[in-house]
């Protein structure tokens, strides 16, 4: 029924669904609804007291489900013989600069200490020399400065010093990015740059 506006009688069953212990997942079998639009209706429904144990034991049912599934997908991950060795590595570099490197030159900014700690260890198998990184934070007002240096110092193995400058952004970013984003460009890039890029455009080609 994706598409078709819902009416006063649907609104209705959601909520006397929920009143009476059951879940969303229920909710959007029995009426052909999305989770969206059946959460939309039923958040602020108070469940009546005699069914709040059913719907509990539901939800806890829901999270066990989930944590299994998660259990098996990190299993599965961890047996998995992913490429360790440096030709795989490169490759990883690549499809992330493909996502969310500059496009003129060798930089890369994120927010994700892990992904750019994993990109610079992989810059270092293309030959890069550390000495040719250049580190730079990207901080809005709210963020102070001395905690995002020694933040990103300790994910990526560096000395604060070695953070040669900030540069700050207008406004606000409480909560959603507490130390920033990191900024790495390679000087002297050109032929590394250029290794990227033909990378990806040979993958375009192949795939």
């Amino acid at each position: 029924m994706n598409g078709v506006p819902i009416s006063k009688l649907e609104i209705h069953q959601i909520k006397q669904l929920r009143k009476t212990g059951h879940s969303l997942p229920e909710i959007c079998s029995l009426l052909k609804r999305g989770n969206s639009t059946v959460f939309k209706y039923v958040k602020d429904v108070v469940v009546l007291p005699q069914y709040r144990d059913l719907l509990r034991e539901k939800q806890g049912g829901s999270k066990k489900r989930s944590q299994i599934l998660w259990d098996k997908a990190r299993k599965q991950a961890n047996s998995m013989s992913f490429p360790l060795h440096k030709e795989g590595l490169v490759l990883f570099i690549v499809a992330l600069y493909w996502a969310e490197g500059g496009k003129r030159d060798l930089n890369l900014t994120n927010s994700d200490p892990d992904l750019v700690r994993i990109f610079i260890q992989g810059l270092f198998k293309l030959g890069v020399k550390k000495s040719d990184l250049r580190i730079n934070l990207r901080l809005y007002g709210d963020i102070k400065e001395s905690v995002a240096r020694a933040f990103w110092a300790q994910k990526l193995d560096i000395l604060p010093e070695s953070i040669r400058g900030i540069n700050w952004l207008h406004g606000k970013k409480e909560g959603k990015l507490p130390y920033g984003m990191c900024r790495i460009r390679v000087t002297r890039s050109g032929s590394y740059f250029k290794m990227i890029m033909s990378s990806i455009e040979h993958i375009k080609e192949v795939w």
